[in-house]
């Protein structure tokens, strides 16, 4: 796979993250994530790829782009596969809130799970505390375990879970074990992506999430060496029939990293508020300036970029970020 590739695939990030900043705090979620599709979609096109979405928006009555099944990129080189989210934490965004992300990530033909809309349980750690987690042990065992393979003390270990009820009963074992938590009101691809990050401030995450979202968090930890094991979690009997017509036959399976995302893959997400992983857009007059994470698993490289974007030497970019959805251009930045 072309390693040139990972740097287009930031550009595809940045460009969803600058239309939705936009919408940062103004109340309008599908605003916000239809601006971020729009965006992603349309540079997407200029990406020397033979793309087809295979986690996206949805199905193709569902979502008018980047659905499941869409082909994506100029038609070039090798086909692929794309997983994307581009605006992973709509909510966070219409509250300007922190963690919000624009995300992609890239595998080859069938390397991504084809996970259904659904829910999944997830626990994710970093390279340092790789082969210490087991989804199917009490969360105690968990920090106990990761405690000791990053030498260091239950206490000092920071765990993010999603604000929900449904994990009332693993927040108070969480708290009881000792361990420091971080709730979160929506978004989890970056706190996993963050747990494998030194001095991010997160040690692990736990909880139940999207499914789509843990095959794009499994793609970012098998490119950074960490470890991440996850079950789906059916709620119908109509969930599991999606689940089979998607090739999913085995409802009990636990998957780690490698069975989510297999073979050679490519990460890029780009802030779209601040977080622990990465710092939102920031607007200044005249343009914009984005933080970005970017990774291979080949290489295991793992590249921070800081840019920024300047509209004058970018013809119509303003325009697009702030038009095609009924933004204001410059709202005083």
């Amino acid at each position: 796979m072309d390693r040139n590739l990972a740097l287009e695939l930031v550009r595809v990030t940045e460009a969803a993250a600058l239309a939705c900043g936009r919408w940062v705090g103004k109340g309008d979620k599908d605003a916000a994530d239809a601006a971020a599709v729009d965006a992603m979609r349309r540079t997407l096109e200029t990406v020397g790829i033979n793309g087809t979405v295979v986690i996206g928006e949805g199905e193709m009555d569902e979502a008018p782009m980047l659905y499941i099944g869409e082909k994506v990129g100029n038609g070039s080189l090798a086909e692929v596969d794309i997983a994307v989210d581009p605006l992973e934490g709509t909510s966070i965004c219409a509250k300007g809130m922190n963690g919000s992300i624009a995300t992609i990530a890239l595998a080859p033909k069938g390397g991504f799970l084809h996970a259904p809309d659904m829910y999944m349980e997830k626990i994710a750690v970093g390279p340092t505390a790789r082969g210490a987690i087991d989804i199917n042990a009490p969360p105690a065992v968990n920090l106990k375990r990761v405690a000791e393979a990053k030498g260091c003390r239950v206490e000092d270990l920071t765990v993010v879970i999603l604000d929900r009820p449904r994990h009332d009963k693993t927040v108070k074992e969480l708290r009881k074990a000792g361990a420091r938590i971080h709730l979160i009101s929506d978004g989890d691809v970056a706190p996993a992506i963050a747990a494998a990050v030194e001095g991010s401030g997160v040690d692990l995450l736990m909880g139940i999430g999207g499914a789509p979202e843990g095959v794009l968090a499994a793609t970012a930890l098998r490119c950074m060496g960490g470890d991440m094991q996850a079950r789906l979690v059916f709620l119908n009997q109509e969930e599991r029939d999606r689940a089979r017509a998607m090739g999913i036959d085995d409802f009990d399976r636990i998957y780690r990293a490698e069975d989510l995302a297999r073979g050679e893959v490519v990460f890029a997400a780009t802030g779209v508020t601040n977080g622990d992983l990465l710092r939102g857009v920031r607007y200044f007059a005249g343009g914009a300036a984005t933080h970005s994470i970017v990774m291979r698993s080949r290489s295991r490289t793992v590249r921070f970029i800081e840019a920024r974007h300047y509209f004058d030497f970018k013809p119509g970019l303003d325009a697009q970020l702030s038009s095609r959805r009924g933004g204001p251009a410059h709202e005083g930045n």
